[in-house]
């Protein structure tokens, strides 16, 4: 298998990752939300909605960092650049 493939397996688990840790992070949130759960339940769930929030954090990090523009150069040809986020909330 080359590294093109590695990669893109390695991307299609941390999505996959990203997505299923997502969906638990909203379950826990609905289960807070609903006030109904003894206090040491609340707690342990708490605990396990801030490590997921880490996780999907930092996945969201990574994937921000690889983001990459195409800008068309004056030759016309494509150049890289690395993108960067703040140039988006500076438009906002």
């Amino acid at each position: 298998m080359c590294e093109y493939e590695n990669n893109e397996k390695k991307e299609d688990q941390q999505h996959q990752g990203f997505e299923k840790d997502l969906e638990r992070l909203e379950k826990i949130v609905a289960q807070l939300e609903q006030g109904s759960l003894p206090l040491d339940e609340s707690l342990k769930l708490y605990e396990e909605g801030i490590k997921t929030y880490k996780r999907c954090r930092k996945l969201l990090k990574n994937a921000e960092s690889r983001v990459v523009k195409l800008v068309e150069s004056l030759e016309g040809e494509l150049d890289e650049e690395v993108f960067d986020s703040s140039e988006l909330e500076n438009k906002s």
